[in-house]
């Protein structure tokens, strides 16, 4: 399959072959298969960070024993790894400098 470009925000959970605005914190060139690979990624990141929500109003929950905060940042770190491996060699310069990925294999 051919590879494309596509432009990426992971803070809106954004996937774009359209640059406009603020939508190119990352760069990557992927299939189609890949894109929904991602997107599937953004959607789990985006429901593990509506659970996180709703438990952070009960108080007596800590942080750490949180199963939907846990869910949240393995979400984002498989997001984030996906990323670094479709990324173009500024995207993978820019995650490697952020050291997100540093506590796990590249």
């Amino acid at each position: 399959m051919e590879r494309k470009k596509f432009y990426i925000n992971l803070g809106s959970k954004e996937i774009s072959q359209i640059k406009y605005d603020n939508n190119d914190e990352f760069t990557i060139y992927a299939t189609t298969d890949e894109v929904q690979t991602l997107r599937y990624k953004l959607d789990n990141m985006n429901d593990a960070d509506t659970r996180a929500f709703y438990r952070a109003h009960v108080p007596i929950m800590p942080y750490h024993n949180d199963e939907s905060n846990d869910d949240y940042d393995n979400q984002i770190t498989e997001a984030f790894r996906m990323v670094y491996e479709l990324g173009d060699s500024v995207t993978k310069q820019h995650i490697e400098s952020m050291g997100i990925l540093s506590d796990h294999h590249m």
